[in-house]
C-alpha cells in the first residue's frame, strides 16, 4: 500500500555542481525537496521507489545500487541509487539520477530503494497499472516522483513562450497539492508533450499507486518557474 509520496522536479540544475554560479537560485527548491524527503522518512516505508522520466518507450526497472552520472553536463559527479552496488551495467536516466542525488544529499537509509523509468509515450492507463503494481510491492510503499511541469513559461524557456503553459502548471500544482488522483489521470498527454512536460507519466504512475487510498492528503511545498520551466514540490501522506 502507498503510505507516502514526494513529488520533486528533476532538472540537473538542481545539483549545485551542475548549476555552478547559478546554484543559489534554486536553494529554495532544494530546501523544499529536503522537506519532502523528510515526509517519506517519517512514513516508515518498507520500500521506496523512485519514479521518473525514462529513456525508453515503456517501463524500465533499476535495482538498488544502479549508478548515475552528471558527466554529460560537464561535471565530474557520480551518484548511486540507494546503498550497495549493482553490476548489471545499467545507468540511471537523468531524472532518476537527480532523485538519487537528492537521496544521497539527505543521507537516505530508511528503506531499500528501487527505480522506475517511465517513457513519455506511456498511456495514462498503462501508467496507472504500473502505479497499482508498485503499491502492491510491499506492505508500506513510498514513492519519490521526479518530473518537471511545462518548459514554455517565458520567452527564454527551452520551449519558448506558450500561453497554455501557465494555466496547465497552475492546475497541475493544484492537483498535486490536493492529492487529486482524478485530475492527474485526466492530464492531456498531447498537450503535455507540446508543452515539453517531463513529469506527466510519472505523475500518472503516482495516481495509480494511490488508487483507492483516500487517506492520503496532499501539501504543496513549492511552485515556481525559474528559467521558464515549472518546478513543483509536493507531498502526499496519511
Amino acid at each position: 500500500m502507498l503510505v507516502a509520496a514526494a513529488v520533486c522536479p528533476c532538472p540537473p540544475l538542481l545539483v549545485p555542481e551542475v548549476a555552478a554560479g547559478a546554484a543559489p537560485e534554486l536553494d529554495t527548491a532544494r530546501a523544499a525537496c529536503a522537506d519532502a524527503l523528510g515526509v517519506l522518512a517519517a512514513a516508515r516505508p518498507d520500500l521506496l521507489v523512485v519514479v521518473g522520466p525514462g529513456d525508453g518507450a515503456g517501463v524500465e526497472s533499476y535495482p538498488e545500487g544502479t549508478p548515475g552520472s552528471f558527466r554529460g553536463f560537464g561535471v565530474d559527479l557520480d551518484v548511486r541509487l540507494g546503498q550497495g552496488e549493482d553490476r548489471s551495467g545499467r545507468h540511471l536516466p537523468y531524472g532518476l539520477a537527480v532523485g538519487a542525488w537528492l537521496l544521497g544529499r539527505t543521507g537516505w537509509a530508511d528503506a531499500p530503494v528501487e527505480g522506475r523509468g517511465v517513457g513519455e509515450a506511456l498511456t495514462a492507463e498503462r501508467c496507472a497499472e504500473e502505479g497499482e503494481a508498485l503499491a502492491g510491492r510491499a506492505e508500506r510503499v513510498a514513492l519519490l516522483v521526479m518530473g518537471d511541469a511545462s518548459a514554455c513559461r517565458t520567452l527564454k524557456a527551452p520551449g519558448y513562450l506558450d500561453d497554455r503553459a501557465a494555466p496547465f502548471d497552475a492546475e497541475l500544482a493544484r492537483a498535486l497539492g490536493a492529492a487529486d488522483t482524478g485530475a492527474l489521470r485526466a492530464l492531456d498527454s498531447g498537450l503535455a508533450l507540446e508543452l515539453k512536460v517531463s513529469g506527466r507519466a510519472p505523475w500518472q504512475v503516482l495516481a495509480g499507486a494511490a488508487s483507492g487510498n483516500g487517506e492520503l492528503k496532499g501539501a504543496l511545498l513549492y511552485e515556481d518557474a525559474p528559467y521558464g520551466v515549472g518546478y513543483i514540490v509536493a507531498t502526499w501522506s496519511r
